[in-house]
Formats: C-alpha cells, structure tokens, sequence
C-alpha cells in the first residue's frame, strides 16, 4: 500500500481566487472562577441538531472550541458570517452556564488539568506526544487563503513567510502563562517549536516536490495527513487553500478580519508581482526573526532577509502596507489596514491591553473576565 501511495500525485480542490476563511480557536471559562472549564462535550451535544453544527468543532482538550468561519469573498463578508457565528456561541455558551475569550493562552490554567477530547486523532496524537498534547491547550487563529491551483498555493506558503513576524506581532495576546507574566507578547508561539514538523516549510518549490515529499513522510510513518504538518504556513490541499497558523486568537472579532483582510490583500500582491521568494537567507533568519516578533511584539528589530539589514516590524510592516495600498483600494481592505497601521505605530496589541488590565486590577481573574466581556460585548475595544 505504502509503495503504491508513493508513486501518487497529491490532489488539490481548486478554490476561488483570493477567498477567505477564518478558524478561531476559544477558551471555554467558568464565569464563576474564570479558570478554564471542560465543557466541549456539552456544547456539541447541544448543537447538534443546529445549522451551525457544521462550523463549530473541538479542539484537543474540552476546554477550548473551535468556530470556522463561512467562506467569504471579501473581508466585509468575513465580519458578517463571524459575527453571526459570535453571537450563535456565546447565547449557547449562556444556556450552558459557560463564558468564552480570546487570547493565546490562558492566563493562569494549569496545562497538565486539562482533559482530551475523546476522537480517536486526539487520543492517538496523547499516546504519541504525551504531555505536549496537554500544553497545546492554547488558541490561534487560522487564515485560510483561496487559490485557484497548486502553484499557486506552494508560491504563497513561500512568498507569505517573509512576513510571519508581522501576524505574530499583531495578534499576540498571550503574555500570561500559569500565573507569571512571561515577558513574552505571545508565549504561545514558543510552545508548537517542540514539535517534529513545526517551523518554516522545507524548500519544496513546486507541487510536485510537496507531493513528493508529502508520501515520503507518509510512508516513513512521520505523518499520516496534511494535518501532522505543523508549519507557520501550509498549503491545504483539500480546502484549496494556504493556511497561515501562527497568529494567536485576538480578543474582539474585528482583529480577527484585520488581520485576515491584511493576509488577502498581501496574497493578491505577491502573486500580481511574482518576485523571488525563497533565499537561504530567508532559512537563516526565519527562527531569529519569529522569536523576535513573540518577545517584543511591535516592538521587534528584526531582520530583512533580502537585504539584510536590521528594521523594526513596526516599520517593516507600515513599508509593505505602503506597497500594498493598490491591492488594498481594489480589494476594499484600506480601512482595515490603516487599523492595523495605527496600531503598529502606537505599538499597541492585545498584550499590552492584557497587562494593562492586570496592571490596573491586580488580579489574572479579573483579567479574563475582562477578556469575556471584550469578546461577547462588541467588535471593537472600548
């Protein structure tokens, strides 16, 4: 079976160009103590027979749920289907006696209390992966990008990971870990690095070298689907799409189509320009500039891989919006990058706002229950 498999092509669904799709992964929270809660196994009990039942899934332990977003052709229909989705959750998770946040981890659970989802891919990545299984009980956000063929999907995992460090920085929201302030932006980016298949892509330049290499590790026993493989960014190849997955969950809905409106706008670009992407430089500096973009969010010097020289991701990022801004005004993304603009150049993200908080308050249950009223009460901060 294996030696037959290896002599296979890899099949791509073929998407529209350019759609999107958005995962969101929540903390499920007790509204009594804020501290995490296993109640999964209840919610998708209680929905089965919803239209939703489809776009809500669990994640690995039954603390955390997962949203899927309907495909949207644009980031305005983005912010509809989500704040639909929104909505639909939080009047159910209310029915259940349950809250839900964003964040990338929360702030003071204790990984090794959490429970595994009983489906036989969790169970089977436990018996492999032991106690990492547990400390994955942490909350992206995947962006999902359309393309129209393979080419095009293995171009964008290149072409998008020079820019890994802006997702990282905009997004993260989890400076709080088991209590402690990490001093990172995002301790949850730190915590997939373990993982045999995590970091950057290899340099696969075309679908046939992925789908060659896709078998190979199939028949090796590595992995057993596209889903083992645990890179920053990586085509999906029955979706159709490129899947970016090192954003950390944002704490109101409007971040979520930000960031997803910024990754579109950015895909359109680099496949109208078509430049060289891949350099051994980009291999040589990835690791560098991710954990820089995890510990100093905004903040963070980081270094361009095609000159070189050392620049800070706030600049970095605002010099690529400019390059964008043409893609931006056809694809009616402006407003949602100038937000993000604005933010880049006060250096303000979720992190700071969650220790701004704690700063405030003094108390990490404070802090997520600030956290549920941000999710559940609007789309934008107050």
């Amino acid at each position: 079976m294996h030696a037959q498999r290896s002599n296979q092509r890899l099949s791509f669904t073929r998407s529209k160009h350019l759609t999107l799709g958005v995962e969101l992964e929540f903390q499920i929270i007790d509204p009594m103590t804020f501290d995490m809660i296993s109640r999964a196994k209840d919610l998708i009990r209680r929905i089965q027979l919803s239209p939703y039942q489809a776009f809500i899934k669990p994640e690995i332990t039954q603390s955390m749920i997962e949203i899927n977003s309907p495909i949207a052709t644009s980031a305005v229909e983005l912010q509809q289907g989500l704040r639909q989705m929104r909505d639909f959750l939080c009047a159910e998770g209310q029915a259940l006696g349950v809250a839900f946040c964003g964040g990338g981890i929360h702030p003071f659970e204790k990984w090794s209390l959490r429970k595994i989802f009983p489906i036989k891919r969790f169970k089977n990545l436990t018996h492999h992966f032991r106690y990492m299984s547990k400390r994955s009980n942490v909350f992206g956000q995947h962006i999902h990008i359309g393309c129209q063929n393979k080419e095009d999907a293995i171009y964008l995992t290149h072409g998008l990971a020079r820019y890994v460090p802006h997702f990282i920085a905009m997004n993260a929201s989890s400076p709080f870990y088991q209590g402690v302030d990490t001093g990172f932006d995002t301790a949850r980016a730190t915590l997939f690095t373990g993982f045999p298949t995590s970091g950057m892509m290899p340099p696969l330049l075309d679908w046939q070298a992925f789908s060659k290499y896709y078998f190979k590790m199939v028949n090796l026993g590595i992995i057993s689907s596209v889903k083992d493989l645990y890179w920053d960014i990586r085509p999906k190849p029955e979706y159709g799409t490129v899947e970016i997955r090192v954003c950390d969950t944002p704490l109101i809905l409007t971040q979520a189509v930000r960031v997803a409106a910024y990754a579109q706008t950015l895909a359109s670009y680099l496949l109208t320009k078509r430049q060289q992407v891949l350099t051994a430089d980009l291999y040589h500096v990835y690791a560098y500039n991710r954990f820089q973009a995890a510990r100093y969010g905004w903040k963070a010097i980081i270094i361009d891989p095609y000159n070189l020289k050392h620049i800070s991701i706030a600049d970095d990022f605002n010099k690529t919006v400019t390059q964008i801004l043409p893609a931006a005004k056809k694809m009616q993304t402006t407003k949602y990058l100038q937000a993000l603009m604005t933010q880049s150049l006060h250096q303000y993200n979720d992190a700071k706002l969650l220790r701004d908080a704690y700063k405030k308050e003094q108390s990490l249950q404070k802090v997520v229950k600030h956290q549920c009223l941000l999710w559940e009460s609007g789309d934008e901060r107050e």
